[in-house]
């Protein structure tokens, strides 16, 4: 391992405590930072916009609620975890005429600063903290006595202390439980968006209609395509996750594992890898966050069409169909 990993034991809360928090959104991350935070026992407060609906639950959990521009003008650490598209408009018009000398703002993804839509200024620290899971995840790791790993990394450091502070948040929401890597905003950035694309959201995606598509079309019925295509995916990626590619490999059938390894390379060949780079490319360069932040400034048009398409795909409806089987999905 090259990076340095830390653990409960390199981190220090006392960097924290004192100060005011302020978590900027209740999403996914947001709940979950909140919540972690003040049961850490730290002063916490979560900034949303007037009339979000949002503000009952926080007040269902126990935080206070405050107008963003409040938020941001009573804290000493600013947490943005708004989604990206949003994080530009939310900082020039709320965060930023707010800002005292020796804030610390903080971000959960590198995106925006980046790519240039918020530039700080220089005497506030600027870090990250970003679990390597959804919120839900780091949320019931915490409650549980563990938590998810975090990368933390900073852009700017005005007070001399920003990576302390950085690691004393990952303590605060659970992440120095499991270990916590030091990288920098450009790394996080740009592997999280590669790996989102090109494997984890894009590529299985994909990967798993044209198995249906496949199967459906050459006349095998829908709901073994379903199981065959989708519902095993999981099975296989638990067996990855609990001990790499090797474990799936020792746990499944010699005839699996030898159709595997000889149809895989032929299926995820060359061209896959062609385009994986161009992705990388377009990642790199920024073309693929110009294009992201224009769909959202006309309505999500394109972001829409290409949602739709999805949810109405043949997997998808045979899928509702077929998971009112299992009872220990829950609803």
């Amino acid at each position: 391992m090259n990076l340095p990993i830390f653990y409960e034991k390199d981190a220090n809360p006392s960097f924290l405590k004192g100060k005011k928090l302020a978590v900027i959104g209740f999403g996914s991350q947001g709940h979950a930072h909140a919540q972690n935070l003040k049961e850490s026992g730290f002063d916490v407060v979560v900034g949303l916009k007037a009339g979000s609906k949002s503000r009952a639950d926080v007040e269902a959990a126990g935080l206070k609620v405050m107008d963003t521009a409040a938020a941001a003008a009573y804290a000493d650490m600013i947490m943005i975890l708004a989604p990206d598209q949003s994080q530009g408009d939310i900082y020039r018009n709320d965060i930023a005429p707010n800002l005292k000398p020796g804030n610390i703002l903080a971000f959960g993804h590198g995106f925006n600063i980046v790519y240039n839509q918020i530039v700080a200024p220089a005497e506030v620290d600027v870090v990250m903290i970003a679990p390597k899971g959804p919120g839900h995840l780091v949320r019931r790791a915490f409650t549980e006595g563990s938590g998810v790993p975090c990368l933390i990394a900073v852009h700017q450091d005005a007070s001399g202390k920003a990576q302390d502070i950085a690691l004393a948040w990952a303590q605060g929401i659970g992440g120095t439980r499991a270990g916590v890597i030091l990288t920098n905003f450009k790394d996080e950035t740009e592997t999280d968006l590669f790996g989102e694309q090109a494997v984890l959201c894009g590529g299985i995606s994909e990967l798993i209609r044209m198995g249906f598509e496949t199967l459906t079309e050459a006349g095998y019925p829908p709901e073994i395509a379903y199981f065959e295509c989708l519902h095993e995916t999981k099975l296989i990626v638990d067996l990855i996750f609990e001990g790499g590619i090797n474990k799936m490999n020792w746990s499944v059938s010699e005839t699996a594992e030898y159709g595997g390894l000889v149809t895989g390379p032929k299926v995820i060949g060359e061209e896959s890898r062609k385009a994986m780079r161009q992705c990388l490319k377009d990642v790199q360069d920024g073309t693929f966050a110009s294009q992201w932040l224009l769909d959202n400034k006309v309505g999500q048009a394109n972001f829409n069409g290409l949602r739709r398409k999805s949810m109405e795909h043949p997997v998808e409806k045979i899928g509702v169909e077929l998971r009112k089987m299992f009872s220990w999905i829950k609803k």
